[in-house]
């Protein structure tokens, strides 16, 4: 059983450096178009304190999080859009702060969570670590989409080890999320991690399936937050070069990510 206090750690860390990019916006600047369509600043960031309010409610009121789940089913092409919509209409101070007290809750309860509970989601139930790893790996990737939007380069840290587990974690997933059966056998998936280029392995040594390349394109891939053509990741055999094609880590149907060109790292 492990012990989710270090990605809860990063995740605090992770929002805050995000929390540091949006606090002096300018109300313009929430505006802006983001990568996402239809989303801008002020939608990733409500989506984001939206998200972290679920979670919140999986982890302490499962009633009110079953409440949450009959919404999404009566309105799944929508449900995620709404909550973006109704939190953008809020001023940057309003939104700021509702983004704050909600995330600093889930820190909370994620800390006191009993060892070994699982909590429900919109996919498989989830430990208080993959929980934590699971809205990392969110705020990450929609703070990306802010950078973008603001021209702004995000330097990759060794917060990534942990969506560059989650990506390997999902890959299963993604094979189901698109209609395949996944493969037998593990795969073997050595990334080259940022800044110490210290080596992060999953997987058996001697797989016939590898990945390979940079820790932040494999992120940037199973977020889908650029295509595989423009990353440096190589694939030796079929089931994993179509496992490229196709990876998320995020829950929900297969996304239609970016196009080639559309970012790289």
């Amino acid at each position: 059983m492990s012990d989710p206090t270090p990605v809860i750690d990063d995740l605090r860390e992770e929002a805050e450096a995000l929390d540091a990019l949006v606090a002096g916006l300018a109300p313009g600047e929430w505006r802006l178009a983001t990568p996402a369509p239809g989303w801008t600043v002020a939608h990733q960031i409500a989506h984001l304190a939206w998200t972290d309010r679920s979670a919140l409610l999986a982890v302490t009121d499962e009633a009110g999080f079953q409440a949450l789940v009959e919404q999404a089913l009566a309105a799944p092409d929508s449900f995620v859009d709404d909550g973006a919509e109704q939190g953008a209409r809020r001023t940057p101070e309003e939104l700021l702060a509702a983004w704050r007290q909600g995330r600093d809750a889930l820190d909370a309860a994620l800390r006191k969570a009993p060892a070994g509970a699982r909590f429900p989601w919109y996919g498989p139930p989830m430990a208080a670590t993959s929980m934590a790893t699971a809205r990392l790996m969110e705020t990450w990737a929609h703070g990306l989409d802010i950078a973008d939007a603001l021209g702004v380069t995000v330097a990759p840290t060794a917060r990534l080890r942990h969506i560059a587990r989650l990506g390997v974690r999902t890959r299963d997933f993604a094979f189901l999320t698109h209609g395949l059966t996944p493969p037998a056998e593990e795969f073997r998936v050595e990334l080259t991690g940022p800044g110490d280029g210290r080596t992060w392995a999953y997987g058996p040594d001697d797989a016939e399936q590898q990945v390979t390349g940079p820790a932040l394109d494999f992120c940037l891939l199973v977020t889908q937050r650029a295509h595989r053509a423009d990353l440096a990741l190589t694939a030796t055999g079929s089931d994993a070069d179509r496992w490229l094609d196709i990876a998320q880590a995020f829950a929900g149907p297969p996304g239609a990510g970016r196009g080639p060109g559309e970012r790289t790292p």
